[in-house]
């Protein structure tokens, strides 16, 4: 303490010290888990004895934790359900009392049945919260949840979840793009392209890709034959018990002599098990324009601004989600209702 401070003085220094080194943005994530029975919308609330009040399952981040990850672990903490993220619903921003800023991010979601199975291997165990902390879960119909919500912030998730239902467009299955992890370069590797590995680094980004793609419930997995999309996928095959199907339509090569191909095959996967299951694809950068033209002519006016539109489209190991409706429109197709992006 220098000449002249006093021991207030000196409090004060480290408190501001402590406050200034504490996150400006706290970052949360949860979930409307949501069914329908009897023909009608329900969905699940718990209640905070500490507050007493009723709200969405939620939670903040831990450090380094993907917003997804945290909204399937804080769901299962507070409800006990095992669940698999549908569309994205409108996030939460408020200030603290404490003068920062929170901010929540929500998505649809449902419990994990048995196609999400081998997206459940994939998690660790998930221990649940105790009675202090939430005493009561409780499935309420849509507009039963409306009047018991203490915050009215909490009515917007709702209302973006109730209006999609009402429209057929709640009910979605995930259709993950993924950019292979980085690889070894060309220069360093030589000319046999198809066995270009992962560095390091790209091997970090195929492990962080597991609780990513279970958070979406991928029990499915097509890839580019080739080593470095492969090993991009490898890791969430094996802790979620499933196989690697070869897409050959996939690769470089293929798509450089005839793109066309690589448009249906990708046509096919969408039209056929996109709404049906979740399901994600691993190719290269220069097949990306290709993929991502498919998603474009099939998602609402109101998705297609979430789509990359420029080189490099998808960053190594990044992944895009486009959320394939499950019933199809008027005509017969299934539309993209959503689409987000993530890095792992």
């Amino acid at each position: 303490m220098s000449p002249g401070t006093t021991v207030a003085d000196a409090a004060r220094a480290a408190r501001t010290a402590r406050e200034s080194r504490r996150p400006q943005l706290v970052e949360a994530a949860g979930a409307l888990v949501w069914r329908v029975r009897q023909g009608r919308l329900q969905v699940a609330l718990v209640h905070r004895p500490r507050y007493r009040d009723w709200s969405w399952p939620k939670g903040k981040l831990e450090p380094e934790e993907h917003a997804t990850v945290a909204a399937i672990r804080e769901v299962e903490e507070e409800t006990g359900l095992p669940i698999v993220l549908g569309i994205p619903l409108p996030r939460l921003d408020y200030a603290l009392s404490d003068g920062r800023h929170k901010r929540v991010h929500y998505w649809a979601a449902q419990v994990a049945g048995r196609p999400e199975a081998a997206a459940l291997h994939a998690r660790p165990p998930i221990p649940h919260a105790s009675p202090d902390e939430i005493d009561k879960v409780a499935w309420m119909d849509a507009d039963v949840a409306r009047r018991k919500l203490t915050r009215r912030a909490d009515l917007a998730p709702l209302d973006a979840l109730v209006k999609a239902h009402r429209k057929g467009r709640l009910d979605t299955r995930a259709f993950v793009v993924v950019r292979h992890g980085r690889a070894r370069s060309r220069a360093a590797h030589g000319p046999e392209e198809a066995t270009r590995p992962l560095t390091p680094v790209g091997r970090q980004q195929a492990d962080a890709l597991v609780p990513l793609l279970s958070a979406f419930g991928v029990s499915d997995l097509i890839s580019s034959p080739w080593v470095r999309c492969r090993a991009t996928v490898e890791p969430y095959a094996t802790a979620a018990g499933i196989t690697i199907e070869e897409g050959p339509a996939l690769t470089e090569h293929a798509h450089a002599e005839d793109a066309q191909s690589t448009t249906t095959a990708v046509e096919v996967l969408i039209t056929e098990r996109g709404g049906v299951a979740d399901l994600a694809l691993c190719t290269h950068r220069p097949v990306l324009p290709t993929v991502l033209g498919v998603i474009d002519t099939m998602a609402r006016k109101s998705a297609r601004p979430a789509l990359p539109t420029e080189d490099p489209w998808l960053h190594p190991g990044e992944v895009l989600v486009a959320h394939v409706t499950t019933q199809p429109d008027a005509q017969g197709r299934r539309r993209v209702q959503a689409v987000e992006r993530h890095r792992a």
